[in-house]
């Protein structure tokens, strides 16, 4: 698609997402994770409210993560199977380094919630960009844990929302191209 490899437009085009489970170490370091942060944080913010929030959970509060995700859909779904809860464990063992990204709006603002809420969106999509332009890949999950106030409450409070838990790392394998929509099938030109 473009012929300069060395374009941003070139960089952008060759994003992928990686599995979170098949990211591997190395991660980022803290510098290089501070770098993409601010970085992620360079979204279009209508109002300069920052109605978003990042929250890096370190290697050593996984563990922690994991029994406040397993708990807290115990409570949920007492019925639930061995699997269910193994899966879950492992949602937050997965790839070296992990942010949660927060919808922090300000209900006061004359902003629209929905304005402040894509705002939230374009700073995790900001994150993606600026993890692949670092060297590495990154995966945006929700699931059932973002959904989870009790989940939601162990990083803030209402009215704040999971956006998603966004791991980053280095592909264990290469990370594979997807089918992309037509563009005959998602662009119009209004006339």
């Amino acid at each position: 698609m473009f012929n300069d490899t060395s374009s941003p437009l070139a960089l952008l085009s060759t994003r992928r997402s990686g599995k979170p489970r098949d990211l591997v170490a190395p991660g980022p370091d803290a510098a290089q994770l501070a770098t993409m942060l601010e970085i992620a944080a360079r979204t279009p913010d209508h109002g300069k409210l920052a109605p978003w929030r990042f929250v890096v959970v370190p290697a050593d509060r996984r563990e922690a993560l994991a029994e406040i995700i397993t708990t807290a859909y115990r409570a949920e779904r007492p019925q639930a199977a061995r699997l269910e809860i193994e899966s879950l464990e492992q949602f937050a063992r997965q790839a070296p380094t992990l942010v949660v990204v927060l919808s922090a709006p300000k209900p006061e603002s004359h902003i629209p919630l929905w304005e402040q809420e894509l705002s939230a969106g374009a700073a995790c999509m900001n994150l993606l960009h600026a993890a692949h332009a670092s060297g590495f890949a990154a995966g945006w999950l929700t699931g059932w844990a973002a959904y989870s106030d009790a989940v939601r409450d162990a990083f803030g409070a209402a009215p704040e929302k999971i956006v998603g838990f966004v791991f980053i790392g280095t592909p264990s394998r290469p990370l594979e191209e997807r089918p992309r929509p037509e563009s005959d099938k998602i662009v119009r030109y209004w006339t």
